[in-house]
């Protein structure tokens, strides 16, 4: 009966241990609980024209748009990824040479001289948009051309193109299904590439687009409802064509408004959004996402990450902090040179007592090494640590317990 009771003993020690030892946390869903607890750390947005020709001028308007708002709202350039299937600017049709408008007035032009695109022309395809999305780029491709987010990162995704039922057409040949935006954004979640996600679609059925996604932590609004036509704005007569659609011109227009301090949310801009105006109605999905949209900055997505701290005088705060630097280095010189008077006074090493010499040879060859592991255990994040000093710690454990047994 002692031969059998001890090693299971040991076992039972061990698996009290480490039940114990562990947070309750680390055995849940890792994305569940990585997603909730990680810090909102960057911005990321990836926008995308998907037509080609001259007379679909306004879906590169449309993108271009989007490119300067963003960047005026505080996101640099390496954290953009721009795809533009075709280029209007250098298009001999364009009467205005290296020059697009998103309004016949022709007040602003959104090529201008600081636009950085990174997949132009043939480059946009399906294959290379996935591959954007899930990082799964060949080695050849530039740091420039990829997706660099991580867990804690925030991405904007804007396309704009023809569309129809549960699809987007891509250089007029290809088409991306509503299933492989689902697959993408399931694979960017479980690679943890993002934090939060929010999906913008201005197409025709938008909407349909955003059906089989079922990733947490994905916002998703799109033009037009299922059944619907998403329209263009207005005509150049100068251009020829259209030069921005509907729901993008609204879009724009809430951010016209807005500079990359203001605190306006996600709610405002989806309610901003007329359906008399759009001649369609903006639809968002927002039963993935697990925050009131009132609670949300348009920010958190169009804009920077910035830490802001609120004080009465920036000059009474920086006068603070020097003032706290100053008196913690005081502090430190007085208590080394405190420390220099003690030793150079001192001629006799300090001698301790028995009893606290007994406690140091008592306690170091056990207690150290027992508080080292729970040390260690405490902090694991990962199930692979768990395992690894489980093992560990099974084989001596099992290995003390047989010569127990003898």
């Amino acid at each position: 009966m002692g031969n059998i009771s001890t090693p299971l003993l040991s076992c039972l020690i061990l698996v009290l241990f480490l039940r114990n030892a562990i947070p309750s946390t680390a055995f849940s869903s890792t994305s569940s609980s990585s997603s909730s607890s990680t810090m909102h750390t960057n911005n990321w947005a990836v926008l995308v024209c998907t037509s080609r020709f001259w007379f679909n001028y306004r879906h590169m308007a449309n993108t271009l748009s989007l490119y300067r708002t963003v960047k005026r709202l505080g996101i640099p350039d390496e954290r953009i990824i721009l795809m533009l299937a075709d280029d209007m600017a250098c298009n001999s049709r364009n009467k205005y040479p290296a020059q697009v408008f998103n309004n016949e007035n022709h007040r602003l032009n959104l090529y201008g001289d600081n636009v950085e695109v990174d997949y132009r022309g043939y480059e946009v395809t399906v294959e290379n948009f996935m591959r954007v999305l899930t990082g799964r780029h060949e080695t050849a491709v530039p740091r420039s051309k990829r997706l660099l987010s991580d867990e804690g990162s925030h991405i904007l995704l804007y396309m704009t193109g023809h569309g129809g039922d549960e699809f987007l057409k891509f250089q007029d040949s290809e088409e991306l299904q509503s299933h492989d935006l689902a697959d993408a954004v399931k694979q960017m979640k479980e690679k943890r590439r993002f934090k939060e996600l929010l999906i913008m679609v201005d197409t025709c059925q938008a909407a349909t687009l955003f059906s089989q996604l079922q990733s947490p932590g994905v916002l998703a609004i799109g033009s037009s409802k299922k059944g619907e036509n998403s329209y263009s704005h207005h005509l150049d007569s100068d251009v020829g064509v259209s030069v921005v659609d509907r729901f993008t011109f609204y879009t724009l227009a809430f951010f016209e408004r807005l500079n990359m301090y203001d605190n306006a949310s996600l709610n405002s801009l989806f309610n901003s959004y007329n359906p008399n105006m759009l001649l369609s109605t903006a639809y968002y999905r927002t039963d993935l996402y697990q925050r009131l949209l009132e609670e949300v900055p348009v920010t958190n997505f169009f804009g920077s990450v910035m830490e802001t701290i609120h004080t009465d005088s920036p000059y009474r705060a920086l006068s603070s902090i020097n003032s706290r630097k100053s008196n913690i280095e005081m502090r430190l010189d007085q208590t080394s040179k405190g420390r220099q008077r003690i030793l150079e006074s001192s001629d006799v090493p300090q001698e301790s007592t028995d009893s606290d010499t007994r406690d140091k040879q008592v306690s170091f060859p056990f207690t150290h090494t027992w508080n080292t592991i729970l040390w260690r255990v405490e902090n694991m994040k990962e199930m692979d640590y768990l395992v690894n000093y489980g093992l560990a710690l099974m084989f001596p454990i099992v290995s003390f317990s047989t010569w127990l047994s003898r």
